[in-house]
């Protein structure tokens, strides 16, 4: 399972609210297509941050101005490719600002960035063939 978490900027009921409307009748997870996994975590009653590099974490910290007390994780199965979807869902959190971080670098990426297709440290946004092929190579 992949992973990406997204730190919508706005309040976190909001947040509920469009998932709410965009992917009806479901929630703890929401799912899309079957195979992306949507929950809220947080520090407080979940693990938000638990295993997460402490540079990482001040990386978004600076980059949000703010410590985030909850994110969107997004748990991708396997089974798909998920760029697709994975895309959407983000374009859809990330529609009024915020940053996502995804498996595959501690990089804070915005809207912009990853419907650009912007490449920090050789990769874009949820790049696993790119970070795979770097891996592999050292």
């Amino acid at each position: 399972m992949r992973s990406v978490f997204v730190f919508p900027a706005g309040e976190r009921a909001d947040t509920v609210a469009s998932l709410d409307r965009h992917l009806p009748q479901q929630r703890d997870p929401w799912t899309l297509a079957g195979n992306l996994y949507i929950n809220i975590d947080d520090g407080q009653t979940g693990h938000l941050f638990a295993d997460w590099d402490p540079d990482d974490v001040a990386v978004l910290e600076a980059t949000v101005g703010h410590h985030p007390t909850w994110a969107v994780q997004i748990d991708i199965s396997g089974r798909i490719d998920g760029t697709a979807e994975v895309h959407q869902l983000v374009a859809l959190l990330l529609e009024r600002g915020g940053v996502a971080i995804d498996d595959y670098s501690a990089h804070p990426w915005t809207l912009q960035e990853i419907e650009s297709g912007a490449v920090v440290d050789g990769l874009r946004f949820f790049d696993f063939r790119a970070y795979h092929e770097l891996h592999r190579k050292h």
